[in-house]
């Protein structure tokens, strides 16, 4: 590669990644770690909000919502315990990001965590990791033992006063529980399901106490941010979507993988990293942000991966999960198995999202069979309709997007579904690895034991 293609990226939470033994406090401290918790704690509280405000860090959960201003928006201190709550259940379709990040750099999270604890006023933090990544929850187990051990955690932190104790918590694989109010239910020990706001987080949250929710990248990217300065992280990105993030391509693509870049980034650049579309195929369509967010195409090769630029093109930059689909995927198949996955992980306790993913998924999989009629395209989208903007939570609204899209961008093949009676695509053709079929078990002969 020539040095202009390998410059927009930008290692920072991924800079110690490849370190021998990383995700050890050892080398996360030789890496110039848990230097910005000391800078932290040298200066007031506010004096943090603020350079997190300044800096223009938005959530990198996929809402994209000002950080600084959202520790902000916490009720004057009232004697009463406050919670900061780390939204580790990764969950979406295509989204990759702060598992490897756990993996790789726990440490980094710690301290983000601890920086975060200390600004707000928080002395016990939660992290609530998605229950299916054993290996993820053993690793952050480990991590704040070794924090504890060596005093960034406890009590009278590095002789500053400060206490925080933080506790990993597993939940048991409800997607439902990446939506923040749902998850605060989960860690209270009650069903996954959204609350109704208000009250917001920040007014009544965990227990019913102030509470910050925040991702994981986001609280990752506090400690660079605090060592740095916010002019620094504002020099990257764009005015309105500045810093850095981990762009996860996945799908058809020669290297898929992560890959950390300024925001404002294009899909261009990061396929001349990731070697190009695999096969030498033609881009059909992506997500730039999960499977929650409207469908692009090759149309959209140089809009700039920022809030604004996305939404402006019609979709959202969410979670950056770049799912790269070629010329030989069947774009009714690939969103009647993203509505399996909506239908299935719907908590249930709204009516349109309950009853309308399960006839979203009916209808995609008739159709997918060839057993669909012209009409059924006006079913789906008048189902779509009565879901978007009526779900208690953005799960609904999330599972519409990948429908109205794909019907927009690609009608015509949605027809050909219908008058040819099937689907005209090979799945074979599609798949990412070939498949032996496993060998039949043998019959048990007469006397075998």
């Amino acid at each position: 590669m020539s040095e202009q293609t390998i410059d927009p990226l930008t290692p920072v939470l991924s800079e110690t990644w490849d370190a021998r033994r990383s995700w050890t406090l050892d080398a996360y401290v030789a890496q110039g770690g848990w230097k910005g918790l000391a800078k932290a704690l040298a200066q007031p509280p506010a004096d943090v909000v603020q350079v997190v405000k300044d800096s223009g860090l938005r959530g990198r959960g996929g809402a994209g919502f000002p950080t600084g201003m959202k520790w902000g928006f916490l009720p004057a201190p009232d004697g009463g315990p406050r919670y900061l709550v780390v939204n580790a259940d990764e969950s979406e379709p295509g989204t990759c990001k702060d598992i490897p990040l756990m993996l790789a750099s726990p440490q980094l999270l710690i301290e983000g965590v601890a920086i975060t604890s200390y600004a707000i006023g928080c002395d016990h933090a939660f992290i609530y990791v998605r229950g299916e990544v054993l290996h993820v929850y053993r690793r952050l187990l480990r991590a704040v033992e070794e924090a504890y051990a060596a005093g960034y955690l406890g009590k009278n932190i590095q002789g500053s006063g400060f206490d925080l104790d933080v506790t990993v918590h597993a939940g048991a694989g409800a997607y439902i529980c990446g939506e923040e109010t749902a998850l605060l239910d989960s860690l209270e020990g009650l069903r996954g399901q959204p609350r109704l706001k208000p009250p917001f987080p920040a007014v009544a949250g965990l227990y019913a106490r102030p509470t910050v929710v925040n991702n994981v990248e986001s609280i990752a990217s506090v400690p660079a941010i605090v060592n740095e300065g916010s002019d620094w992280f504002r020099s990257m990105g764009t005015e309105r979507s500045s810093g850095h993030g981990l762009f996860s391509l996945s799908g058809h693509v020669v290297r898929p993988g992560q890959y950390e870049a300024p925001l404002g980034i294009t899909l261009r650049e990061l396929l001349d990293m990731a070697g190009g579309i695999r096969g030498g195929n033609r881009l059909k369509f992506w997500t730039p942000g999960g499977s929650s967010t409207p469908l692009f195409t090759d149309a959209h090769l140089d809009t700039p991966l920022d809030y604004e630029s996305v939404a402006a093109a019609g979709s959202m930059l969410g979670t950056r999960a770049l799912q790269i689909f070629d010329e030989t995927t069947c774009v009714v198949r690939a969103v009647s198995r993203w509505m399996d996955f909506y239908a299935h992980e719907s908590c249930g306790k709204c009516t349109p999202c309950r009853e309308g993913t399960y006839w979203l998924k009916q209808i995609l999989r008739r159709i997918e069979h060839g057993e669909g009629t012209e009409s059924d395209l006006d079913v789906l989208l008048d189902t779509c309709d009565n879901i978007l903007g009526r779900a208690f939570c953005a799960l609904g609204d999330g599972a519409t997007s990948p429908v109205t899209s794909s019907i927009a961008l690609f009608r015509e093949e949605f027809e050909a579904h219908i008058t040819g009676r099937g689907c005209p695509f090979d799945p074979s053709a599609a798949a990412l690895f070939d498949y032996t079929p496993r060998r039949a078990p043998q019959a048990l002969t007469a006397g075998a034991h």
